[in-house]
Formats: C-alpha cells, sequence, structure tokens
C-alpha cells in the first residue's frame, strides 16, 4: 500500500510529498541533490568504461561479460566483424533510428521552452506534475540561476535548435549503413534527452514573477555572447562534417551509391578522425558558457558528454586504423594535438 501511496503523491503533486523530499535530504550528500548525483553516476560510469577500454582494449577475452561490455559502448561500423554471441544480435536496432532521439527531443524540450516562457511572460504556472519531478530531483538544494530567466531561456532554446538540425541532418544528410545500436544504448539515448531539458529547467525558480523583454535585455551580459558564438560555430563545422561524411556515399548528383566506409577528408577531419564528436562537446560547452558562472550542474553534463564522445571517437579512430592501411597517422582521435 505505501507503494501506491507514494506513486498517487508523485503523479498528483500534492504538498504532502514534502516527506520523501526530506528522505532524499538525509540520504544525499549536504548541497548535492538527485539530479546532480545523477549526472555525477553518468561520468563516472562513462568514464570507467573509456578507461576499461584504453587499458585492455579488445584483449579483454571472450568471457560474456566481456562480450555485453563492447555490445553496450559499441554501435554503427565499430560493431562491424565482430564475433558476437546470436543472442546479443536479438538486441540490434538499426542505427539509423537515431532520429528518434532528436524528434523525442525536439518534442519534448520544445514543450518545456513553451511552459518556460508561459511561466515568464504570462505567469502561467508550472503543470504540477513537473513540479513534482523539479522538487524531487533537486531535493536539498536551490535553484542556481535567481534572476537570471535569461540564461535557462538561452538553453533550452539552443538545444531544441540543436535538435531540430540534427533531425533534419539525420532525414535529409546522412546515409547511415546497416549498423546497428544496442536496445539498452536505444532507451538510453531517449531518456538522455529528456533528462537533458529537466535539468535547464532544474535552474528556474517555478514562482518566477512575470517579465517581460525589457526584463530579460538587461540580463544580457558577455558569456552570453561568447556562449552563442561558440555554438554557432561548433553547430556550423559540425554539420560541414556531416555533410562529408554523406559525401563519401553519394555521387556528385546527391545519389546515393553504396553504403560502405571510406577516409573522409576536410574540414576538421583534417586533424581528427571524429570532428562531429568533438563539435558536440563544443556545443554543450557553449550552453556551459551561457549559463556563466552560475552552472555547477551544468558542467557535470558537459563532463558526461566528454567521456562519452572520447569513448566513441577512440572506438571510431581504431576502426579506420584497422580498415585502412593508409590512413592518416598525424590525426589524433577525438582532441587535435592531445587525444
Amino acid at each position: 500500500m505505501w507503494a501506491w501511496s507514494l506513486g498517487r503523491r508523485l503523479l498528483t503533486g500534492r504538498e504532502d510529498d514534502t516527506w520523501y523530499n526530506m528522505l532524499l535530504v538525509q540520504l544525499l550528500p549536504p548541497g548535492v541533490s538527485l539530479l546532480a548525483l545523477v549526472w555525477l553516476v553518468l561520468d563516472v560510469a562513462f568514464l570507467s568504461a573509456l578507461l576499461l577500454y584504453l587499458l585492455r582494449g579488445c584483449d579483454c577475452g571472450r568471457s560474456l561479460l566481456c562480450s555485453v561490455f563492447h555490445d553496450l559502448i559499441r554501435y554503427g561500423k565499430t560493431k562491424v566483424g565482430r564475433q558476437r554471441p546470436a543472442w546479443l544480435q536479438w538486441f540490434d536496432i538499426p542505427k539509423r533510428c537515431f532520429w528518434h532521439f532528436y524528434c523525442v527531443s525536439l518534442i519534448w524540450n520544445g514543450f518545456l521552452l513553451w511552459i518556460l516562457h508561459r511561466l515568464l511572460f504570462q505567469s502561467v504556472p508550472v503543470p504540477e506534475w513537473i513540479q513534482v519531478v523539479l522538487r524531487f530531483l533537486r531535493a536539498g538544494s536551490e535553484p542556481q540561476i535567481l534572476d537570471r530567466e535569461l540564461s535557462a531561456v538561452l538553453a533550452l532554446a539552443l538545444l531544441w535548435l540543436h535538435s531540430l538540425r540534427r533531425l533534419l541532418e539525420c532525414l535529409f544528410v546522412s546515409v547511415f549503413s546497416n549498423g546497428t545500436i544496442h536496445f539498452v544504448q536505444y532507451c538510453f539515448g531517449l531518456g538522455y534527452y529528456i533528462l537533458i531539458g529537466i535539468t535547464v529547467l532544474s535552474y528556474c525558480s517555478l514562482d518566477t514573477q512575470t517579465v517581460s523583454l525589457d526584463d530579460l535585455l538587461p540580463q544580457g551580459h558577455w558569456y552570453h555572447i561568447l556562449g552563442l558564438t561558440l555554438y554557432i560555430w561548433a553547430s556550423l563545422h559540425q554539420y560541414r562534417c556531416h555533410c562529408i561524411l554523406a559525401n563519401l556515399r553519394k555521387s556528385a548528383s546527391g545519389t546515393i551509391m553504396h553504403l560502405n566506409y571510406a577516409i573522409p577528408t576536410g574540414d576538421w577531419f583534417e586533424k581528427v578522425s571524429c570532428p562531429h564528436y568533438l563539435a558536440e562537446l563544443l556545443i554543450y560547452l557553449s550552453i556551459a558558457v551561457v549559463f556563466g558562472p552560475l552552472n555547477t550542474i551544468w558542467w557535470l553534463v558537459v563532463l558526461y558528454v566528454l567521456f562519452s564522445q572520447a569513448l566513441a571517437a577512440v572506438l571510431c579512430h581504431e576502426f579506420y586504423h584497422e580498415k585502412f592501411d593508409s590512413y592518416p597517422i598525424h590525426r589524433n582521435a577525438f582532441i587535435p594535438f592531445i587525444f
């Protein structure tokens, strides 16, 4: 019965839900919210996976645990040619389903942006169920942006625009092979884009007074301009890199000729094997800049993107070297001259 009661309180958002928030405060370290803890766990998990792979590589044996580990960290081209137990292939989902992630993000973060707009400009309260989720996730900490609504609006808008661009690229630019992703990776990707929007919204006070455009403009700072500039620059290069990858499989007229792999050249590909992953990191870093000095949880998000993209870049870098004898040896995997 206690589980049923808790479920009702979570869904209805009643004021008597403070008891489980107080319980969380007692269980969590002082000043650390559940949301921060979630991102910290993800950081540690992907850093551990990266270090484990760098230390052991492919030579971790043929155990079941090793097979599952590689199946969970690899996707697309990095799974090609690997010997995998037949039962693991039951969990394969076509990589071309990546567009599902951005579609969910576009809808969900667009919904949150609309909610934030109504809260700030029309004083329409945030739906009760979202208030309950936010109180639950940030129990033990206060909203980190006070009188900085402009940062939250810009950050959520940039996330939405990023999702829109990536969705259009997946549908009209990219040429996906027959590569696959794991069902767990698919579910994680959907949940990730839901959590990322909630993370931005958690910076806002739910009792914000009505503001106008004249109230938001004075909140502008130099770091907003710097963040927007970095966002545009990184997004432009990511788009160019995705076009380069797609054109490897297209004719001059734009017709898809094959699904084979080739060595990409041009733009940031001259320095690193996975510049589109580097651009992804810079995009999230630009949003951290937009938040200014009050973005402690978002830096945990940036660390997650750093570790997850670094792991994917290492796997792709090794794939290129194994498949092409003439692959440029001066290229780094992820960050020029460093990694």
